[in-house]
């Protein structure tokens, strides 16, 4: 047996398309076919049935899938050790990230920590959905969730407030009364500021959801409603004016997460102090008024 089909059978088990398994082992697609097929003659069964929606495990795919995925995780483990034990200031740091907290907060100062160290890779993805430190999918995870794994070291660095936003020509010759607002799609409806939002709109209408911060913030920009925004994002571009209300304003809890196998990494530890120096220094703009 090939060991390394297995990191492809996993891949394939888990996203069941040979596009989301490829993107996973950064491969083409037509090589995780490959390396299945290698595997499934190894063995002399089959592991998958193809159907219209993708690739759905059989029986015998079943049975090899939690073995495999045990192997997996001590690989992942063997990994992490070393990298826990490596002293160089050098080598590849992922860093995972809100999408436009990623762009518009970190990417300048993680472009500056680069330049000062120039054998280190930083690998800066912007991305919401969680990810698995286990598997290395990233180094470091920066959330406004806290995390609910014990097997994570998780640090609270500071908050990031939101405030209510709309563009000056909107707010001029818009009443009050008549304002119409910006909001995420139902799926975040349960997120803190969606739902300070909503609160505040009342009956008035949604004029426009979207699932992504950026096109919040461009909506808004352009005069088409009112968005609830960071204030590190707001309060900086000219084309918008920030409205105060009484109500309180929704804050969310900024973290940060490594797996404890890699936080005593040289490397992995200068970008966390980095960060951490970089957020605690910025609370007056992340909070301003916490």
């Amino acid at each position: 047996m090939d060991w390394g089909d297995l990191r492809y059978f996993v891949a394939l088990a888990k996203h069941g398309t040979l596009s989301g398994a490829a993107r996973e082992v950064r491969a083409e697609h037509t090589t995780v076919a490959r390396r299945i097929a290698s595997l499934e003659q190894t063995l002399g069964k089959r592991l998958f049935e193809r159907e219209a929606k993708g690739f759905v495990l059989t029986v015998e795919g079943e049975l090899v899938v939690e073995h495999v995925k045990r192997v997996e995780a001590e690989v992942f483990a063997i990994q992490r050790k070393l990298d826990g034990s490596d002293g160089a200031l050098e080598g590849v740091v992922r860093i995972s990230a809100p999408p436009v907290f990623a762009a518009t907060f970190l990417a300048q100062p993680l472009a500056q920590l680069r330049r000062a160290n120039p054998r280190l890779v930083i690998e800066l993805a912007g991305e919401n959905q969680t990810v698995n430190l286990s598997r290395r999918d990233a180094d470091i995870a920066i959330r406004l969730v806290q995390p609910d794994s014990p097997s994570l070291v998780a640090r609270k660095l500071g908050r990031v407030a939101y405030a209510l936003y709309g563009a000056h020509d909107y707010l001029d010759r818009v009443p009050e009364a008549q304002w119409e607002f910006l909001a995420y799609d139902e799926s975040l409806d349960g997120v803190p500021q969606q739902k300070w939002l909503l609160a505040l709109a009342g009956e008035r209408k949604i004029a426009f959801r979207s699932n992504d911060l950026s096109a919040l913030h461009a909506v808004a920009a352009q005069g088409t409603g009112i968005a609830a925004l960071p204030r590190y994002l707001g309060d900086r571009d000219a084309r918008l004016r920030r409205i105060d209300r009484d109500a309180a304003a929704a804050t969310r809890d900024l973290w940060v997460l490594v797996h404890p196998d890699l936080r005593r990494s040289p490397r992995i530890r200068m970008v966390l102090d980095h960060l951490a120096e970089l957020i605690t220094g910025a609370r007056r703009i992340l909070a301003p008024d916490s």
